[in-house]
């Protein structure tokens, strides 16, 4: 899709006043995957030349400019660290319902801060803990828990000029146990629902977070494993009917029964039953 009221790309690290139709490009293929008339000046990030991928004894950075491509490799490294966090890494990012050229270009930045349902980063970010970090063109910064982060389908806490420098995933929740699961109508079309769980044994804790069938992510935790209907209750209680996302991909009552499903699927196989 050609931009065609675009009128200027800026070097992104250029301090300059963040004005009505401005845009921060990184990847590009959300902003040009249709029409954007309100768009007059891209702002390119690539000029920032951020390390995609920062592993430390501490957790994982990921630079907002990583791709999925790089995310997904990193995570399917047959040696490293934190194995389970890695894999549910991997089943995200395999969620992404787009082509290996749309792997290679999207970003996780993107991801997150176009805050569709069926971001599937941001269902890593959520699961994994993570803490989303930003920075204005003033240069101050500051800090999110990704569970926060969107706020609703295509809204979140970003402030006007302020961009996402990186996502923070945490060693602690790297090393747990985890699992996602997913349904989609096709084996490649995009997510209607998607589950994931993470289980800290020496603590007990075990949380489930919703995401596609909700307009943002929804969290349930417990300090220990729960009963099915102990989890299924407090599910039923988050799950409101303003969350639950209705599209021609499927209606909200049939995402809710699908999400209450999964969320079984996923406390049996973390509370050791699967």
């Amino acid at each position: 899709m050609d931009l065609t009221a675009v009128r200027e790309v800026v070097d992104g690290r250029d301090v300059l006043p963040w004005q009505p139709g401005d845009a921060w490009l990184a990847g590009g293929t959300v902003l040009f995957a249709e029409p954007r008339p309100g768009l007059r000046r891209l702002r390119d990030l690539g000029t920032w030349r951020w390390e995609p991928l920062t592993a430390t004894e501490d957790g994982l950075e990921v630079a907002a400019t990583c791709t999925i491509a790089e995310l997904l490799t990193y995570a399917e490294a047959p040696y490293g660290p934190w194995p389970t966090g890695r894999a549910l890494i991997s089943g995200c990012c395999r969620a992404f319902s787009s082509s290996f050229k749309v792997w290679n270009t999207a970003t996780v930045g993107g991801n997150l801060c176009t805050a569709l349902p069926v971001g599937s980063v941001i269902s890593l970010a959520v699961a994994l803990r993570g803490v989303c970090r930003m920075s204005g063109l003033d240069g101050r910064r500051r800090e999110v828990p990704a569970e926060q982060f969107v706020t609703g389908s295509g809204t979140t806490v970003l402030l006007p000029g302020e961009l996402l420098r990186s996502v923070w995933l945490p060693a602690t929740a790297l090393a747990e146990r985890s699992t996602v699961r997913r349904v989609s109508t096709h084996p490649w079309g995009r997510s209607v629902a998607l589950v994931t769980g993470t289980h800290e044994p020496g603590a007990g804790r075990l949380t489930v977070a919703v995401t596609a069938a909700t307009t943002r992510p929804v969290t349930v935790s417990f300090s220990r494993a729960p009963a099915a209907t102990e989890l299924r209750r407090a599910l039923e209680e988050a799950l409101t009917p303003d969350l639950l996302l209705q599209d021609a991909h499927g209606r909200a009552d049939w995402r809710r029964h699908l999400a209450l499903h999964l969320a079984e699927e996923v406390r049996g196989e973390l509370a050791g039953r699967g």
